[in-house]
This record gives structure tokens, sequence and C-alpha cells, in this order.
């Protein structure tokens, strides 16, 4: 079994050439956000993966193996709730009122220009049809954002970034951080 403690978010800094030989490794969302598993690569080898506690794996990274062996990962399809909005009784601006929510309620969420994704969930699939979401599960790679703590996806990684804003903690600037929609009294099928 090949060791793996190194990771270097989307190849940074390697040839193009040496990603494209490199053997590959399909991981789904549940594995990616391990920071100790176990899988098998495009050739067969078994990996046995050990990166510092709190690390996410991204589709792209790649993995450095104790003798100097990389692996490049995949973002495996695996099943989403893809959502839409409904051109017919809504606008863009549902989707983004419909990520405030699922973000309030700390839902793993992958954001698109024109749709969300999110795990498979029968209960927020309901919510997101009352408020005249189009939502469908399809096969998919999934890949959340990072949150608002995380460092864009990669947690430990060191990608912290100062942008110059000016914030006075401990004091309350009106959030809400568990604030609830209001439902809509009539039905919505798609």
């Amino acid at each position: 079994m090949l060791t793996i403690n190194k990771l270097i978010p989307q190849g940074r800094g390697l040839a193009k050439v040496l990603l494209q030989r490199a053997p590959n490794v399909a991981l789904d969302w549940d594995v990616r956000q391990k920071s100790r598993f176990d899988a098998t690569d495009s050739t067969g080898r078994a990996l046995g993966v050990f990166l510092p506690r709190g690390t996410q794996v991204r589709g792209g990274d790649v993995l450095v193996g104790e003798d100097g062996s990389l692996v490049v990962v995949q973002a495996a399809p695996q099943p989403v709730l893809v959502v839409r909005h409904c051109a017919e009784h809504g606008t863009p601006f549902d989707l983004m009122r419909a990520a405030y929510h699922l973000g309030n309620r700390h839902v793993a969420l992958e954001l698109k220009p024109d749709h969300l994704k999110l795990e498979p969930d029968h209960v927020l699939a309901a919510l997101l049809r009352q408020q005249h979401l189009i939502v469908h599960e399809e096969l998919a790679a999934f890949e959340p954002e990072g949150g608002a703590y995380g460092s864009g996806g990669h947690a430990g990684h060191g990608h912290d970034h100062d942008h110059g804003h000016d914030h006075e903690h401990g004091h309350d600037h009106g959030h809400d951080h568990h604030g609830h929609g209001h439902g809509h009294g009539h039905e919505h099928d798609h």
C-alpha cells in the first residue's frame, strides 16, 4: 500500500505533462471531506491517505506518495439534487434566497451561476419545491463551497487572505444566523 501524506492543491507548480501521465483516483464527496481514507488508483494500486486533520480533498488536487509518485484526484459522479429557478413562476434571485436558507441550515452546497447542487434530501427537496424551484436528482461531481471560515475549500493549506476589511467583532450587527423563510400557501409541481 502506498502511503500518502501530502496534497498539492490543484497541482499548483507541477508540469502539465506530469499531471497527464499520473494515475488518478475518483472519490465522492463523502470520502474527499475526510483526511484519512483508503482508496485504489486507476492502476489498481492501494492508497492509504493520511492528510492533516481538517483537510478536504477537491477534484484536481494531487496526492503525493511517500515515494514521490503523484495521483490526481477526480470528483466522482454521485447522486445530487440540482436546483434551478422556475422561469415561469420565479427569477434567478430565487436561487440566491435558497442558498441563503440552505446555508443557515449548514447544508453542503455547490453554487453555480444558474443552479445549486446539494446531497439528496427529500425534506429539503420538498422545501425547495415549495419555493417555486425546480429540483431533480442526477449523477454529477459534487464540489461544495468551503465555507466562510474555510481556506478556499482547502482547509489546512495556508491560503489565508486579508482583504483589509475592518470589523468590530463581538458586536451584534443585526445578523440572524438562523432566520427562517416564509412558506407559500400554494402547490408548485415540476
